[in-house]
């Protein structure tokens, strides 16, 4: 039998995943085959083909066998991880802590004992394939390794507690540096409002200054147009004086010219001659309302 330094009941579970990993490769190659045969039945009807179908049958079979392979390598891939991760999760539960050498994986003369191993050591009727049960990995009980382990978790939890202690130290040191900051913060504002207030008065100053000037020449501005404006409206009412003595001159000379016409004189008279005949029509009525 092929030594790899495990006692039997790893050796045991190696055989177990051997056989496994057997049985799911020898289910893949029956699938391939089944594709070359599926081929020869439903495609190698003729006697002679031409190099555009052969071709096409090839590629055809390609594609079916490349996916098989595929398939077969990721489910592979993916049940080794499975079982690392089994492995894992036991070493845990008793603080071992594994480590695997990828280099490893591709050393030749290991893998040649392994396909050694698996020739010699694992047969169909050996005692190994008629064992029934299928122990994990279980905690070792040798009193030298648990004294051991229990060094290892005292040791840690030391390590623990000193961590602990340490980082309270800190957290008490970081407090204290925290009060210290933000004691400098509050003076630097302080110091800073200071400064400010005194810039701040410094610029309402200039300001109050520079409104002051605007607004002195803005005076000035509106004393000397306020001066405009009232000879400007003295100008214009002289002017509105002396154009409504204008039209009122007019008027009159147009008014005298208009009764120095023919018109004026026939109108006139005929205005007289409707006065007149107004005043009998209202003579007449009074006398007709006495009457009555």
């Amino acid at each position: 039998m092929a030594d790899f330094g495990f006692n039997e009941l790893h050796q045991n579970e190696m055989i177990n995943y051997m056989r496994f990993a057997r049985s799911k490769r020898a289910l893949r190659l029956k699938t391939i085959d089944s594709c070359f045969q599926d081929l020869k039945d439903s495609r190698l009807i003729e006697e002679t083909y031409t190099v555009d179908e052969v071709s096409d049958m090839l590629d055809g079979l390609q594609v079916l066998v490349r996916g098989e392979v595929e398939m077969e390598l990721i489910n592979t891939a993916h049940t080794n991880v499975l079982l690392l991760r089994q492995l894992f999760s036991q070493a845990e539960k008793f603080y071992l802590r594994l480590q695997t050498d990828i280099s490893e994986l591709e050393n030749r003369e290991l893998l040649e004992q392994v396909a050694e191993f698996e020739k010699t050591d694992f047969k169909p009727n050996s005692k190994v394939n008629q064992e029934s049960s299928k122990p994990k990995l279980a905690p070792l009980n040798e009193g030298g390794v648990s004294e051991l382990l229990q060094k290892e978790i005292s040791r840690l939890q030391e390590d623990n507690d000193k961590l602990k202690a340490r980082l309270r130290t800190l957290e008490s040191q970081a407090m204290s540096a925290l009060d210290d900051k933000s004691k400098a913060e509050r003076a630097l504002k302080a110091l800073q409002k200071s400064q400010g207030d005194h810039q701040e008065i410094a610029n309402l100053e200039g300001t109050v200054a520079a409104m002051q000037a605007d607004f002195e020449k803005t005076l000035n501005a509106n004393v000397a147009s306020q001066k405009d404006l009232q000879d400007s409206l003295v100008s214009a009412k002289h002017d509105l004086l002396r154009v409504q003595e204008q039209l009122s001159l007019a008027e009159k000379e147009l008014e005298k010219k208009f009764q120095q016409t023919a018109a004026y004189r026939n109108m006139k008279e005929i205005l007289t001659k409707k006065n007149e005949h107004i005043k009998d029509l209202r003579k007449r009525l009074q006398r007709y309302e006495s009457d009555e």
